[in-house]
């Protein structure tokens, strides 16, 4: 009878963690959207066209700080659902990574455009 529960008990824990985990999963793409979202709108300002490569790096790194803050978040808590043996300290560096690789990214895009025309 005891094993029974236990039994029972370890299912219903595994049913939650992977429920857990599949919410955590969803938030964290839902953060990552919003933030690549909010990138492609600085992108597209008439007011950037004019920008150096430069100066819109800086630009890059400042825009979008709730986005930015909210996947970060999403991904570490994600994250430390997933591999919760990992140190918590990795998943921040991860979540870090994924934040720069994306600034990367769209300015990269934006130096490959070329110049604005005249």
């Amino acid at each position: 009878m005891r094993a029974m529960i236990a039994a029972a008990l370890a299912m219903v824990t595994s049913v939650a963690l992977a429920d857990d985990l599949e919410n955590a999963h969803r938030q964290t793409l839902a953060g990552r959207d919003a933030y690549w979202n909010c990138l492609a709108e600085e992108y597209t300002r008439d007011r950037n066209k004019i920008m150096s490569g430069q100066d819109f790096t800086s630009l890059i790194a400042t825009v979008c700080p709730s986005e930015r803050q909210n996947f970060r978040v999403t991904l570490v808590d994600y994250l430390s659902l997933q591999f919760p043996d990992v140190d918590a300290g990795a998943h921040l560096t991860t979540a870090n990574n994924a934040i720069a690789l994306a600034q990367k990214d769209i300015v990269k895009a934006f130096i490959g455009r070329g110049p604005a025309p005249k």
